[in-house]
C-alpha cells in the first residue's frame, strides 16, 4: 500500500472494490503544493518591492508643551503651623485663591502686634530725623546770622582802626608843630635874654618870654601823650579787631560744629528708618505669606503635607497643582545613535497607552488607532537616563489628539524616516546599517511649529 518493498503489489490489488484508494491515487496534490509555493514566492518577491517608511521607535509619556503649563508643586517660603485647609484634592482654583493658611512657629514673630509695634518705632525715628532736619536748618540761619554779624563789627572794628590811624596822624602834626613852636620859643627867650643883659629889654619881658617857653614846652609834652595815646588807641583797636575775628570764628565753629554733630545724628537716624521700613516691609510680606495662594489656574491633585497642626519647613512642598489651561505634547527618548537622523519638524506617529491601535511601522498610512505629530524641540544634552530628550508636539494636518489624555500619559513613538523598498529595509537590517539620513523641509517645519503653539484647549485633570 505504501510501495515501501521493492515488492509490487499493485497488480494483484483488485482497484474497483476500493473506491477510496481509487481517489487518492487519482489526486494531484503534488502540482498544488509546488502551485503554492510558487504563489507565494512570487508574492513574497513583489512585497520586497513595496515602499517602507523606516522609523526610528522610541518610549515616551504626554506632557505639556511650555514649562509653564506643566504640573506643579506648590512650596511654603517660609516656615509655619498648618491652620486650615481651604481645598481639596481635586477642586478647582483660579489664581490668587487661598489654598491653606499657616501661623508663625518662630519666636521673632510671635507678637500679635508686631506690625504696629515696628509702625510706631518707624514713625518715632522719622520724627527724629524731622527734628535734626530742624536743628540743622536753625544752626544754618545762627551761623549765618554770626557771619552776618561778624562782618559788621569787623567793619566796625577796621573803622575805628582807621580813626586811630587818622588821630595819630593829626596828634603827631600836632605835636610836631608844638616842637616848632617850643624851637621858636627858646630862640626868641635867648635872644630877649641877650637885649636883658645889654640892657635893652627889661626883666619884665624877660620873664614874660620865659613863661612863654615853658607855655610852648608844656604843649609840646601835651602834644606828645596826646600823640602817644593815639597809638595806644591804634594798638587797641588792632587788639579789638583781632578779638573780634577769633570771637566770631570760634562761635561759628562751635556752631559749625553743634550742626555736624546734628547732621551725624540725623544719618544715623535715617540708617535707623531705613532699617525699620525695610524690616516693616519684610513683617508684611511675611504676613501675607501665611495664606499660600494657587500661582494660576488649575486642579489640586495632591495635598503632599496633610492634617493640621503640621508644622513644614521653608521651600517644603505642600500641594501639588495641575494648570487647567495648557497645550499637549510628548516627551520621547531616542539613543544618542539616532539624534543625529532628528530635524526639527520631522513627522512622528505616536500611539497613546490605552487607545488600541493596530500600527505597522513601516505604513504609517495604514496604521490604525495612531496620531501625528513632529518634532518641536531637541535637547541638546543628554539625559539622565542616556538618551536624548526630544519634545514632540501635535500636528496641526493631522487628527487632533484624543480629549481624554491627561499629562503623564505612556507613549510608543516613531519618527518617521525615508521612504525606500521592503528589500533594501531587510539587507539593511541584516548588515546594521543605520537608516538613511535626509533633511526635512524646515519652511514647513516652521509653519508647523507657529500653528502648535496657538492650538491650545484647556484641560482637565
Amino acid at each position: 500500500m505504501l510501495n515501501i518493498s521493492t515488492n509490487s503489489i499493485g497488480d494483484r490489488v483488485n482497484r474497483s472494490k476500493y473506491s477510496a484508494l481509487d481517489r487518492v491515487e487519482k489526486k494531484s496534490s503534488g502540482k498544488v503544493l509546488i502551485r503554492i509555493i510558487t504563489f507565494t514566492l512570487i508574492g513574497a518577491l513583489i512585497i520586497m518591492f513595496l515602499p517602507w517608511t523606516q522609523n526610528i521607535g522610541a518610549r515616551g509619556n504626554v506632557t505639556a508643551l511650555r514649562p509653564d503649563q506643566r504640573p506643579q508643586t506648590i512650596h511654603s517660603i517660609i516656615a509655619g503651623r498648618i491652620e486650615k485647609w481651604y481645598v481639596q484634592e481635586g477642586d478647582f482654583v483660579e489664581k490668587g485663591d487661598t489654598i491653606l493658611y499657616i501661623s508663625e512657629i518662630k519666636d521673632n514673630y510671635f507678637d500679635p502686634n508686631l506690625l504696629t509695634r515696628t509702625k510706631e518705632q518707624l514713625t518715632a525715628k522719622e520724627l527724629a530725623v524731622k527734628s535734626y532736619m530742624e536743628k540743622v536748618k536753625a544752626l544754618d540761619n545762627q551761623i549765618d546770622a554770626l557771619a552776618t554779624t561778624s562782618d559788621l563789627k569787623l567793619e566796625q572794628a577796621k573803622n575805628k582802626l582807621k580813626q586811630a590811624h587818622l588821630k595819630v596822624t593829626s596828634d603827631s602834626i600836632s605835636y610836631q608843630a608844638s616842637i616848632t613852636n617850643f624851637n621858636i620859643a627858646q630862640e626868641q627867650y635867648a635872644r630877649q635874654e641877650k637885649l636883658y643883659e645889654s640892657g635893652l629889654k627889661s626883666l619884665t619881658d624877660l620873664e614874660k618870654r620865659k613863661l612863654t617857653l615853658q607855655k610852648t614846652q608844656a604843649e609840646m609834652i601835651s602834644y606828645e601823650n596826646k600823640l602817644l595815646s593815639s597809638k595806644n588807641d591804634v594798638i587797641n583797636a588792632k587788639v579789638e579787631l583781632n578779638s573780634i575775628r577769633t570771637k566770631y570764628r570760634e562761635s561759628i565753629a562751635k556752631a559749625e560744629s553743634d550742626k555736624y554733630s546734628a547732621m551725624s545724628n540725623m544719618y544715623d537716624a535715617e540708617t535707623t528708618v531705613s532699617k525699620l521700613q525695610n524690616q516693616y516691609m519684610n513683617y508684611s510680606v511675611r504676613t501675607g505669606l501665611y495664606y499660600i495662594t494657587a500661582p494660576q489656574n488649575g486642579y489640586v491633585t495632591q495635598a503632599i503635607q496633610t492634617g493640621l497642626g503640621e508644622t513644614i519647613k521653608e521651600g517644603e512642598s505642600i500641594v501639588s497643582i495641575m494648570p487647567s489651561n495648557y497645550s499637549l505634547a510628548v516627551e520621547m527618548y531616542v539613543k544618542p545613535l539616532d539624534l543625529p537622523l532628528l530635524d526639527k519638524g520631522q513627522h512622528v506617529r505616536i500611539q497613546f497607552d490605552g487607545w488600541p491601535a493596530v500600527v505597522f511601522s513601516g505604513w504609517p498610512n495604514t496604521s490604525y488607532g495612531t496620531y501625528g505629530g513632529y518634532v518641536y524641540a531637541i535637547d541638546n544634552f543628554i539625559s539622565p537616563n542616556g538618551k536624548y530628550r526630544v519634545l514632540v508636539a501635535p500636528d496641526p494636518d493631522d487628527h487632533e489628539w484624543p480629549d481624554a489624555l491627561r499629562v503623564g500619559a505612556g507613549t510608543r513613538n516613531m519618527v518617521l524616516l525615508k521612504n525606500v523598498s521592503i528589500w533594501y529595509e531587510l539587507w539593511r537590517n541584516i548588515n546594521g546599517f543605520p537608516p538613511d539620513y535626509y533633511k526635512t523641509n524646515n519652511s514647513k517645519a516652521g509653519n508647523a511649529q507657529k500653528t502648535a503653539p496657538e492650538d491650545e484647549k484647556k484641560k482637565k485633570s
